[in-house]
């Protein structure tokens, strides 16, 4: 049995899709400062995809029915920020502001991962400096 025509309408369809967006439009390409940051751009892709189609019958009885259809989609990119990294401490920059607290919470998690960091850092090195100060 051959291969019902819509099904290389979903194929051409969605070979165009896959050839318009790939990992590099998420995450892309680095850049490298001249200070050593190195910045990478993040964006939010959507996309919808929709086929469809009809046989039709056939005016005589031993024809072939003919065959009506379509597909669509459509692509929508949009830059949402930055991965900063410089000397092993990596950030998110948003472009756009906070649009409510939920989102103010997540963006104030790395800065809270740093902080608790530092305090456990500093909390070991004084009990370092201590235990030297203690032998002698």
């Amino acid at each position: 049995m051959s291969e019902h025509p819509i099904n290389g309408l979903m194929d051409t369809t969605l070979d165009k899709i896959k050839s318009m967006v790939d990992v590099d439009t998420i995450i892309g390409t680095p850049i490298t400062s001249p200070d050593g940051t190195v910045i990478i751009p993040v964006s939010k892709v959507s996309y919808g995809f929709a086929s469809g189609g009809s046989d039709i019958r056939a005016k005589k009885e031993n024809q072939a029915p003919n065959f009506g259809g379509g597909t669509g989609a459509g692509v929508t990119i949009n830059p949402v920020g930055f991965l900063s990294v410089f000397k092993g401490d990596v950030k998110f920059i948003p472009i756009t502001k906070y649009d409510g607290p939920a989102d103010r919470i997540v963006g104030m998690v790395p800065e809270l991962f740093d902080k608790i960091k530092g305090l456990f850092s500093k909390d070991k090195k004084t009990n370092a400096e201590v235990g030297d100060d203690e032998s002698f």
